[in-house]
């Protein structure tokens, strides 16, 4: 067996290959190479997403359909190395989620974890298990996996934010169940701010017991996010290859807020060139402020606010900010880091 390439082929091979095939074996040195790759080989390819395109997209969706006969009104980013495929990295899933004013996106819940990073419009609210949250542009939101939820916008502005899934995930597993609740909207049972104030200012409750591995936390506001940015700038704490970089964290044991998705926020002043950098997370991001350009393996994207682009594994990536720049990413980190697979590359220095 070899991982350089398959040995030659012989007309007396090819008729082994022939006859055992009729018995539902195939040879594992004949594809090995392919599938025991030296370096990550993806479909996945580098791409970005014009918000202002999407918007006006998004508000024609919402001319056409509702929120409750759609349940849920998204345009999915499709990525174009994998048309088709419901997929923007090879194992998850984005889309752009559209809630006008009025509107109730219908209760339900699934074996799914969602992330939501909003990118337009204020007040409107999602609710998890009975509390709600009211979303502004730049909060980092988490719908844990199996927890009832909807949305809702009482404001008189239409509501979007992306929508990061583990679809792929799941359904490699076989695992996906799903389920449509009887109401809209399920009972209030908690008010707003309750989880935040009992797990956000580094306490517990003394009798606390985690039931589930994603965080109790299910809003990141983004001015708590933006304050500590401003605090390590004022350190000076640059990294070559991310300026200032934070990952958000489950306060319980300071692991991902979610089991399969790892979700990140960083600050990149005018004029800061990253060094190139690569990992094995394929990596969704989504712009916040400011204006730049970011290489994806030789190709240039300039972006700026709200635009949402997606790097491939094992792909260079440099940042250059024109203006201060705050971009938030997620990625499927923590699940490769759980497994023993995930690996990084801060420009020819690799480390597992």
């Amino acid at each position: 067996m070899s991982i350089s390439g398959p040995p030659a082929d012989t007309p007396e091979r090819q008729a082994y290959y022939d006859k055992i095939s009729k018995r539902n074996l195939n040879p594992l040195w004949s594809v090995m190479s392919a599938i025991i790759t030296r370096e990550p080989r993806s479909a996945c390819q580098p791409h970005l997403w014009n918000f202002a395109e999407m918007k006006e997209l998004l508000l024609e969706a919402g001319s056409l359909i509702t929120a409750k006969e759609a349940e849920r009104r998204v345009l999915m980013l499709e990525n174009p190395g994998m048309p088709g495929q419901n997929r923007i990295t090879t194992s998850l899933y984005a889309g752009l989620q559209l809630v006008l004013p009025g509107e109730v996106a219908p209760s339900h819940r699934h074996s799914q974890s969602a992330v939501r990073f909003v990118l337009d419009g204020a007040g409107a609210h999602t609710a998890v298990d009975g509390e709600r949250t009211i979303m502004q542009v730049g909060d980092f939101v988490i719908t844990p996996p199996r927890a009832w939820h909807d949305h809702g916008n009482h404001s008189d502005e239409p509501m979007i934010w992306l929508d990061g899934l583990d679809i792929p995930t799941v359904s490699f597993y076989d695992a996906s169940f799903a389920e449509s609740s009887p109401e809209d909207e399920r009972p209030v049972t908690r008010p707003v701010g309750h989880s935040m104030a009992r797990f956000g200012a580094n306490m517990l409750p003394v009798d606390y017991e985690a039931t589930q591995p994603s965080s109790p936390i299910f809003n990141y506001p983004y001015a708590r996010t933006r304050e500590a940015l401003e605090a390590m700038r004022r350190q000076q704490e640059w990294d070559p290859c991310h300026g200032v970089k934070m990952r958000f964290v489950n306060p319980v044991d300071g692991g991902s807020p979610m089991p399969t998705m790892s979700a990140f926020m960083q600050l990149l002043p005018k004029g800061f060139e990253t060094s190139a950098y690569r990992s094995t997370d394929a990596t969704i991001y989504a712009v916040v402020e400011g204006r730049g350009t970011t290489t994806i393996d030789g190709q240039p994207f300039a972006w700026g606010p709200k635009d949402v682009f997606v790097a491939p594994s094992w792909k260079w990536v440099t940042h250059h900010a024109d203006e201060e720049s705050v971009i938030f990413s997620y990625s499927d980190r923590v699940a490769q880091q759980k497994l023993g697979l995930w690996r990084e590359d801060r420009g020819n220095r690799v480390r597992d």
